[in-house]
């Protein structure tokens, strides 16, 4: 099954470019070599850059706070068990804690910086970070694997507590989700919404199915067109049925 995230409003789709690029970000600093470092480097910009809203850190807070409330009150519900409970309300304080703590404007550390700044500058040229344009940075990128890889670890320090508290939220609002089979007719599956609320859908399609899915919804409907996802007629409606899961996630 391949599965496809579809957020509603803004803050999720926020929330999971912020994940989507911290995985990459581990994921380039857990080799060793240069380009691949270079690799992380352009990544913690593209993190900068959308963790740079003033109010995404207030916002984070008070959505840590309101499940953290919610989960509270589930406290003398039997079926829930405490242990789990508590370690969740301590993911969501050591989270919430440390947004707290951390002062200013998310990754202010990095824009004061002038030599990632000048490298960042130099990112959005085409070519425009070879040696001969940036020979501090090529020095940088031949030093020792570790060595690249501490200063990173220090660069991306300072996003540490808004990334805790997207993983939080994000897992909070997939459990959230209830998961039902669909049947799109001749690529074509659409639903009324009937009061039901969502933040985010999940759509898990076989990947034996030679087709995307299209999302588009709002209050009244849920409509999802599969197009093709290869050939010349790549983008078109796909003529074929198409069983899936459809998951509706909704703190």
């Amino acid at each position: 099954m391949i599965s496809y995230e579809f957020p509603l409003n803004e803050r999720v789709r926020t929330l999971l470019r912020l994940e989507d690029l911290h995985e990459k970000l581990e994921y380039f600093v857990a080799h060793d070599a240069g380009r691949e470092h270079h690799a992380a480097i352009v990544t913690l910009f593209e993190i900068l850059e959308v963790s740079g809203r003033a109010d995404l850190k207030s916002e984070m807070m008070q959505e840590l706070e309101r499940q953290r409330q919610h989960l509270e009150a589930l406290r003398s519900n039997p079926a829930i068990s405490a242990q789990a409970l508590d370690k969740v309300l301590g993911e969501i304080d050591h989270a919430n804690a440390g947004l707290f703590q951390s002062s200013g404007k998310t990754g202010q550390e990095l824009r004061e910086n002038e030599w990632l700044m000048g490298i960042r500058q130099r990112v959005g040229i085409p070519g425009g970070v070879c040696e001969f344009d940036l020979p501090s940075y090529h020095y940088w990128l031949n030093l020792d694997a570790d060595a690249r890889r501490a200063d990173i670890a220090k660069w991306a320090a300072p996003f540490g507590p808004l990334k805790e508290g997207v993983r939080i939220v994000l897992r909070l609002l997939r459990e959230s989700g209830k998961t039902g089979p669909a049947s799109a007719t001749q690529g074509l599956f659409q639903q009324m919404m009937g009061g039901k609320l969502a933040q985010m859908l999940r759509v898990n399609v076989d990947s034996h199915y030679p087709c995307v899915p299209e999302v588009s919804a709002n209050k009244y409907a849920l409509n999802i067109r599969f197009t093709q996802a290869q050939g010349a007629e790549r983008g078109r409606t796909y003529e074929g049925d198409v069983d899936f899961e459809l998951t509706y996630c909704n703190l």
